[in-house]
């Protein structure tokens, strides 16, 4: 018996089974819709797509023929376009404080969905130090950034590492509010030949988004699904999975160099 599941914070999508002790039992599984959407300082997208059934590697997943339109409470309405492989877009800025709804029809389907804009993130610092855990080291990247102050605030930061995702959580501002506020990512042990080790000259982007409690909500689901054994938490409604987000966000880039590490004092 199978249970559809996202497996990544852009949509990774798979089918995680039931196990028995010899046999495997692979039900086809009715393909669902997949949206992930968001509204920010960059302008507005969407990807829309359909789950795959596990024996199926044959047909494509992307979804070029449904109808997308962002509201804004402010009175604003913007179609997105589609481009290519199930990707639309539009040059539309979201505006902070309001609240947008996304409207997807596809397929004799209706998925909607809202979030609200967010003042924008400000990055402190980001570096990498070794932290030292019973007899051994750990590299681990911190990054240090400003509160957005008298206001309940979530965020979403996520490292790419030459140009692929690399690390990515989610942090609300219940400790330390309107200062400072950490995350701290694990990378690998010293010594080891973990694949995420970093090597030398690795370039770095990291970005850092304000994004709203509903869209906290659904990728802190996703962060701990691992544990809870559940799927991330609804964020549209009609059926699809995915997310939607309205959010402003900043970006720093990083070069990767040994010799820069901090050692943890």
């Amino acid at each position: 018996m199978k249970k559809i599941g996202l497996l990544g914070i852009l949509g990774l999508l798979g089918l995680v089974g039931c196990e028995k002790e010899i046999d495997i039992d692979y039900r086809s599984v009715e393909p669902i819709y997949v949206v992930e959407a968001s509204v920010s300082n960059d302008g507005m997208t969407a990807r829309v797509s359909l789950t795959q059934d596990v024996d199926d590697n044959h047909t494509t997943s992307d979804v070029s023929d449904a109808s997308i339109v962002v509201t804004g409470s402010d009175g604003s309405e913007t179609k997105l376009v589609h481009k290519k492989n199930g990707i639309y877009q539009a040059t539309a800025k979201g505006q902070v404080g309001v609240t947008y709804q996304i409207d997807v029809e596809v397929g004799g389907h209706h998925f909607t969905s809202t979030s609200t804009m967010q003042r924008m993130p400000k990055i402190n610092k980001f570096h990498f130090i070794w932290k030292k855990i019973m007899s051994s080291r750990f590299l681990m990247g911190e990054l240090l950034f400003q509160d957005i102050p008298n206001e309940e605030n979530w965020y979403f930061s996520h490292i790419y590492r030459n140009k692929l995702g690399f690390r990515w959580a989610v942090k609300r501002d219940d400790q330390n509010p309107n200062k400072e506020l950490q995350q701290l990512y694990s990378i690998a042990k010293e010594g080891s030949d973990d694949k995420d080790l970093l090597r030398e000259g690795d370039q770095l982007r990291i970005e850092l988004r304000a994004i709203d409690q509903r869209a906290y909500d659904y990728l802190y689901s996703m962060q701990i699904m691992d544990n809870t054994n559940t799927n991330p938490i609804p964020n549209f409604t009609g059926g699809c999975l995915g997310y939607f987000s309205a959010y402003s966000q900043t970006t720093i880039n990083y070069v990767y160099h040994e010799s820069d590490v901090d050692e943890e004092e």
